[in-house]
C-alpha cells in the first residue's frame, strides 16, 4: 500500500478575471480581422466564382472594354467634350446637346454592327477584326481631334462620332458574349451584368478623375489626345484574341446572305412578340420621356455669375464621386436586389429616379443656401444620390434585355435592343436641347433652367403610368417562347469561340 506521502494530490488554479478578459479581446480582434479579410476577399472570390462558372478569359474581355473604352473613354470624353464645346467652339448649350445627340448614332447603328460581325467574316474571323477595325476609328478620331488646332465644326463632330463608333463596335462584340452567356447560365445573368456595371463605374471614376485636372493643364483639345490610348488597347486586343478560323472561307462566302436571311427573320419574328416588344417600349420610353438638361446645367454649373462658377478641377471631382456611387448602386443591386421581380423593382426604381430630380430643382433655385447647406456639399450630394438611383435603374433593364435575346441570333438582337435604348438616349438629348431652345436658356442666362428641370422630372414621374408594360417575371425566368428560342437555336450558324493567347501558348474558349 502506498503510503499518503507519495500520492501527490494536483490541484488547478482557476483562470483569473483578467485573464479571462485578456482571451475574449483576443477572440474579439482575430474574428474583426477574419471579417475584414473576408470582406476584403469576396470580390475576388466572385471574380473566381464567375471565371470557374463562365471563362476567365470572357471575364477579362468585359473588364477591358466595359472598364476601359467604355467606362474610362465615355467619362472622360463627357467632361473634355463639354469644356471644349463650351470654350473653344463657344456653343450654346442647347446647340451642344444636338451635336452630343449624333454622337449616339453609332449606338443607334450597333444592330449593323452586329450583322457584320455576325454574317460577314473577314479573312474567316467574326470576332477579331472588328476589334481592330474599332481600335482604329477611335484611335485617329482623337488624334485628328486632339492634334489638328481648332477644327470645323462638322470635323469636330465627325471625330466625335467616330470615337463614340470605336467604342460602340467593341460593345457589340462583347456584348454577344454576354447574351450568349445569359441565355445559356440564367442563373449568372445578373451577376455578369453586375460585373459590367461596376467595371464601367470604375472606369468612369478614374475617367471623371483625371478629366478636370487634363482640361486644366492641357486645354480642352490638347486633352482629346488622351482618348487616343483605350483604342490602341483595342488594337491590342484585336491581336491577341484567339478565334477558330473557317476552315473553307469560300463556303463562309456562300453562307453570308443566308445568315442575314435567317437573322433577319428571326430578328423580325421575335419583335412581334408580346413578350418583346411591350418590354422594348417601356425602355424606350422611360428614356426618352426623361429629357436631358445636362449641357444646361452644366453651363450654370461654371458659370461665375448666375451659377456656383467651379472649377474645372472640382466639375471633375463631382462627376468623379458619382461614379464612386454608381458602384455603390451596382453593390446594391447585387447584394439586396438581384432577386426582386422586374416590374416592382423598375416601379420603385423610376418613382425614386423622378423623385432624386428634384433635388436638382432645390440647386438651381439656391434653396440649398437658404437651408445653409454649400453648394459644394449639396452637389455632391445630389450627384451621389442620382447616380445610385440611376444605376439601380438601368441594370434591372440590361437583364431584361438579355432575357429577350433568342439563341443563335443574340449578339445581333441584343445591339438592337441596344439600338432601342440609344435611339431613346438620343431623343432625350435632342428633347432636352429644343426644350432648352424654346424656353431661351443660353451660355448667360438661366432664368428658365428651373422650369426645364422641374417639366423634365415631371415627365420621369409620369413614366410610372407605362409600368404594365414590363413583365411581372423575376429575372432569371424565361420570358421569350420556348419554341421561339429552340428554333433559333437550332436553325443556327456555328458559334464561334474567343479566346485569349497566353504566354505560356495555351489557348481557352470564351463560352
Amino acid at each position: 500500500m502506498e503510503s499518503l506521502e507519495n500520492q501527490e494530490l494536483i490541484v488547478e488554479k482557476p483562470p483569473s478575471i483578467s485573464s479571462l478578459k485578456q482571451n475574449d479581446h483576443d477572440l474579439q480582434v482575430t474574428a474583426k480581422r477574419t471579417k475584414l479579410l473576408s470582406v476584403f476577399l469576396e470580390p475576388f472570390q466572385w471574380l473566381q466564382m464567375l471565371s470557374s462558372q463562365l471563362n476567365p478569359t470572357f471575364i477579362f474581355g468585359i473588364i477591358l472594354v466595359y472598364g476601359l473604352s467604355q467606362g474610362f473613354s465615355g467619362s472622360f470624353s463627357k467632361v473634355v467634350t463639354d469644356y471644349y464645346w463650351k470654350d473653344v467652339q463657344k456653343v450654346q448649350p442647347s446647340v451642344v446637346q444636338i451635336y452630343i445627340g449624333l454622337c449616339y448614332l453609332p449606338s443607334v447603328m450597333k444592330p449593323i454592327w452586329g450583322l457584320f460581325t455576325d454574317a460577314f467574316p473577314i479573312k474567316g474571323y467574326h470576332r477579331r477584326p472588328y476589334f481592330v477595325i474599332a481600335g482604329v476609328a477611335g484611335c485617329v478620331s482623337a488624334l485628328i481631334f486632339s492634334l489638328l488646332g481648332k477644327l470645323p465644326i462638322a470635323i469636330a463632330l465627325a471625330c466625335s462620332v467616330g470615337i463614340s463608333a470605336g467604342i460602340a463596335i467593341a460593345d457589340v462584340v462583347i456584348d454577344a458574349c454576354i447574351a450568349r452567356n445569359s441565355i445559356e447560365i440564367r442563373a449568372l445573368a445578373p451577376d455578369m451584368q453586375s460585373l459590367c456595371g461596376f467595371c464601367s463605374a470604375a472606369g468612369s471614376l478614374i475617367g471623371y478623375a483625371v478629366s478636370g485636372f487634363s482640361v486644366n493643364h492641357l486645354g480642352p483639345q490638347g486633352a482629346l489626345g488622351v482618348l487616343a490610348i483605350p483604342p490602341v488597347l483595342l488594337i491590342v486586343l484585336g491581336f491577341v484574341i484567339y478565334e477558330t478560323r473557317s476552315a473553307n472561307i469560300r463556303s463562309e462566302k456562300k453562307k453570308v446572305m443566308e445568315n442575314v436571311e435567317f437573322t433577319t427573320k428571326g430578328m423580325y419574328k421575335s419583335m412581334k412578340c408580346p413578350q418583346v416588344w411591350k418590354p422594348s417600349l417601356y425602355m424606350y420610353l422611360s428614356l426618352a420621356v426623361s429629357i436631358s438638361t445636362h449641357e444646361g446645367q452644366f453651363y450654370w454649373y461654371t458659370d461665375p455669375k448666375a451659377g456656383p462658377a467651379f472649377s474645372q478641377e472640382f466639375v471633375g471631382l463631382i462627376y468623379a464621386l458619382g461614379s464612386v456611387a454608381s458602384m455603390i448602386g451596382v453593390l446594391i443591386y447585387h447584394k439586396t436586389l438581384k432577386d426582386y421581380p422586374l416590374r416592382n423593382l423598375l416601379f420603385s426604381a423610376q418613382l425614386l429616379y423622378g423623385m432624386s430630380g428634384m433635388l436638382d430643382l432645390i440647386f438651381i433655385l439656391r434653396w440649398n443656401l437658404a437651408l445653409g447647406i454649400p453648394d459644394a456639399f449639396f452637389v455632391v450630394m445630389e450627384q451621389c444620390v442620382s447616380h445610385i438611383i440611376s444605376k439601380i435603374r438601368w441594370i434591372p433593364m440590361i437583364v431584361l434585355s438579355t432575357r429577350l435575346c433568342p439563341l443563335g441570333i443574340e449578339g445581333t438582337f441584343f445591339a438592337l435592343l441596344m439600338c432601342i435604348d440609344s435611339i431613346g438616349s438620343l431623343t432625350s438629348k435632342w428633347g432636352g436641347g429644343i426644350v432648352l431652345h424654346l424656353l431661351h436658356v443660353t451660355r448667360t442666362d438661366f432664368t428658365n433652367l428651373w422650369l426645364v428641370i422641374l417639366i423634365r422630372n415631371i415627365l420621369r414621374l409620369a413614366t410610372l403610368g407605362l409600368i404594365f408594360l414590363v413583365p411581372k417575371a423575376d429575372q432569371s425566368d424565361e420570358l421569350i417562347p420556348v419554341d421561339l428560342l429552340r428554333k433559333n437555336s437550332d436553325t443556327s450558324t456555328d458559334d464561334e469561340g474567343l479566346q485569349l493567347v497566353t504566354i505560356n501558348g495555351k489557348n481557352q474558349e470564351v463560352a
